[in-house]
């Protein structure tokens, strides 16, 4: 098993380009199930999740061309819908979270699809009741194995549209529902929504095969279901979680750095939390310039002078995915910042380990950390330490980039799965990092 050996308190410099965007990438690869013209996509990542997924369509019986870099063109014309039932996949689905959003597509086009229970970070519950109740509401049945953890829907014929108000605004249950309506027989209306860009760009996708969304943006779509979708070309926006924790990464080592081509519409408020933070997030065209933080970045207080909360909340607020890259970034900041992660209950523990690299943090409760930062006065120490999930493990990379030492991250597999070839990208901005 691999591990990271990284020497910080090395000052970085340079640019670097955005990879494509994971979470949108494991939602636009799967509509290519629900026709069988070619579909091309561009900008795919090269990290495992992703390559999981593909590998997971290839057995699928879905022919796979690499156009080249993070370009494939997909065309299912021979599914093979008996491997959902083999333990091969049962073991293959089980390794990704991603692969429960293959099951509407598999429903709508050939009325039954399976899945095992997801894997994924292991962060807290993350519930699939959200997809079902879709899928039941528009006509599938829905049937579950307890002993193997093997979840199933089936229909005859055309799905059948229908009104149905979401119980959460779960992006990938979202995705799953929308996938399976597109081909339903008359309207189907979606109420509370997710309306994060990766469900923009699955939308705007599907509707260039054929479909006939509309509302897309917001949290009440309406979709008119269509007998057939064809082909078509898509590109994968920047990730916008990579690019966070790039402005994080360059704030925390007091780095020169330049984010190229960021998509600055599809940011949303990722900017201004940076900024709240005291974090110089400068616009230069569609990039994002990080000055050298020589002197610091000093928090911004609430306009009544109270300590700055920083909260995850569904799109257009911010995104889960940075807080853990946020609370990192505060350890060092001139001021203190409670970080209020709502959506996932294990998400914070990860906190130990700073705190044994000598950050302060109180751990309120499973949702809340209190983060006095240091102020560059104190330097976080190296330490040995071990990456619990995606992003936990990059920002526990970023702390021992800016630490005083030579730290070791160990199951680095878990940064692989998001960040494309981190540790080549770090060293050509002249980070002393290597992969043993």
């Amino acid at each position: 098993m691999a591990v990271f050996k990284i020497t910080g308190g090395v000052q970085l410099k340079g640019e670097v380009q955005p990879q494509g965007a994971k979470n949108e990438a494991l939602q636009v690869l799967c509509p290519v199930l629900l026709t069988s013209e070619k579909v091309t996509v561009n900008n795919i990542p090269d990290i495992i999740d992703v390559n999981k997924l593909i590998t997971l369509l290839g057995n699928l019986g879905v022919k796979i061309k690499k156009n080249g870099k993070g370009s494939y063109t997909f065309q299912a014309d021979e599914v093979n819908v008996d491997y959902l039932k083999t333990d091969a996949f049962k073991q293959e689905g089980g390794s990704l979270r991603g692969s429960i959003m293959i099951v509407g597509p598999l429903l709508a086009r050939f009325g039954r699809g399976y899945i095992p229970k997801p894997g994924g970070d292991k962060i807290g519950r993350r519930r699939l009741d959200t997809h079902f109740e879709g899928f039941i509401n528009l006509g599938a049945k829905f049937r579950y194995e307890r002993e193997d953890h093997f979840y199933g829907v089936e229909n005859e014929g055309r799905l059948k549209g229908a009104y149905m108000l979401l119980d959460e605004a779960s992006v990938t249950g979202t995705a799953n529902i929308v996938m399976a309506a597109v081909l339903a027989e008359g309207t189907t209306t979606i109420y509370n929504a997710a309306c994060e860009p990766y469900l923009q760009q699955l939308c705007k996708m599907l509707n260039s095969m054929g479909a006939k969304i509309t509302g897309v943006g917001s949290n009440l779509l309406t979709i008119e279901g269509v007998e057939k979708l064809g082909g078509c070309e898509h590109t994968i926006l920047p990730d916008m979680i990579e690019i966070g924790s790039w402005i994080g990464l360059a704030a925390m080592t007091r780095s020169e750095i330049t984010i190229k081509n960021v998509s600055w519409n599809n940011l949303g408020i990722i900017p201004s939390v940076f900024r709240k933070l005291g974090i110089t997030v400068e616009r230069q065209g569609d990039d994002i310039y990080i000055p050298a933080h020589t002197k610091g970045y000093t928090v911004k207080t609430d306009i009544d002078g109270s300590i700055l909360t920083v909260a995850d909340a569904p799109w257009p607020g911010f995104t889960p995915d940075l807080l853990s890259i946020v609370l990192v970034v505060a350890t060092q900041a001139d001021g203190d910042v409670l970080i209020h992660q709502k959506m996932f209950e294990s998400r914070l523990f990860f906190v130990d380990k700073l705190i044994d690299m000598g950050a302060k943090i109180m751990l309120c409760d499973p949702h809340r950390a209190v983060v006095m930062g240091h102020n560059f006065r104190s330097k976080l120490k190296a330490t040995t330490m071990t990456s619990p999930d995606i992003r936990a493990g990059i920002s526990l990379l970023i702390a021992a980039l800016s630490a005083k030492g030579t730290s070791v991250i160990q199951n680095i597999e878990q940064i692989d799965r998001g960040y494309e070839n981190i540790d080549e990208r770090l060293r050509a901005l002249g980070a002393k990092i290597e992969r043993i």
